[in-house]
């Protein structure tokens, strides 16, 4: 059997980012990945995060990712996180076995102790994790909707006092974006709560990430001010994804954000992308909904598990 081994990815090296995106892109279709997404994601991790990617080898080839980091933007100290991914035609190795134990040595020097890690809801991959240690916790659906044969709702008239507009449309002042963003971001269901403060890396790690589409993002303005968003995301294989979708408190319960999402769409299409994909926490009732509405159908379902490290 050819040995595994496990380094850190060369950000700086096409060839080993264009690799880590393969895997991802084979493990799990619902995430965009890409060359330039994953060498973006090294450079710009915020330094508190203590951000890794990992990659697994066997015999020259990339077989295998981890993405690990702590949690500096949660109020709970110690919370770390490592994503492991190994190739469907490659598993049986060790690879994942040997990913996780480097994450979990790594996070533990840089004081987690807690780890949270998503796991692909098949009978094998929570078989082991269970048999490390973890216990399953909530769980998350990844929604497909054929863009290129499906048909989308009708776009409807817009409430008086309500204009749409693209992200492109802030870019002079992206500031009332992130305060929407980083209100939403807040209440969103999680294992681990997030507080954005710092307007400035979200600048770098979020506005300029090269997934983000700003022309296809849509913000619904009540009375000049942000109400209500749908964030998205492409890559470079007519795939269209939605980051995030959400509403002030002030204005929940008016639709705006199937408004935001629906004219998203209907843009996405006329562009040329043929797939868009989203995520949902299981229990996020209302997005679920509003996804049901617009075609999507599960494809994919994680499920977070943890462990206390040490």
């Amino acid at each position: 059997m050819t040995e595994v081994l496990v380094r850190a990815l060369r950000p700086t090296d096409p060839a080993d980012t264009t690799a880590f995106a393969a895997v991802r892109r084979a493990c799990l279709p619902a995430m965009l990945s890409t060359s330039a997404s994953v060498a973006f994601d090294a450079a710009h991790a915020h330094p508190d995060a203590h951000y890794l990617q990992l990659v697994a080898e066997s015999g020259g080839e990339v077989i295998g990712t981890a993405q690990t980091s702590i949690a500096y933007d949660s109020p709970e100290p110690g919370q770390g996180s490592a994503n492991i991914y190994v190739h469907p035609s490659r598993r049986g190795l060790g690879a994942g076995s040997l990913l996780l134990r480097t994450a979990e040595e790594y996070l533990a020097g840089r004081g987690a102790t807690t780890l949270y890690s998503w796991v692909l809801d098949t009978p094998e991959n929570r078989a082991f994790a269970a048999r490390r240690g973890f216990r399953a916790s909530r769980s998350a659906h990844f929604l497909r909707l054929d863009l290129a044969n499906g048909e989308l709702p009708p776009l409807l008239p817009l409430p008086a006092g309500v204009e749409l507009r693209t992200g492109a449309d802030f870019a002079a002042d992206p500031r009332p974006f992130f305060d929407l963003d980083a209100e939403t971001v807040a209440d969103e269901p999680s294992d681990v709560a997030a507080e954005f403060t710092d307007y400035e890396h979200w600048l770098a790690e979020t506005w300029h990430h090269p997934l983000m589409n700003q022309e296809l993002t849509t913000v619904a303005v009540v009375d000049g001010h942000p109400a209500a968003f749908s964030m998205a995301r492409t890559d470079d294989a007519s795939r269209y994804s939605s980051g995030m979708t959400g509403t002030a408190r002030a204005h929940r319960g008016r639709g705006l954000a199937k408004l935001a999402k629906n004219d998203s769409l209907h843009r996405a299409r006329a562009a040329g992308f043929t797939e868009a994909f989203t995520g949902n926490d299981a229990g996020n009732g209302p997005m679920l909904a509003i996804n049901k509405y617009f075609g999507y159908e599960i494809c994919d379902t994680e499920v977070r598990h943890v462990r206390t490290l040490g």
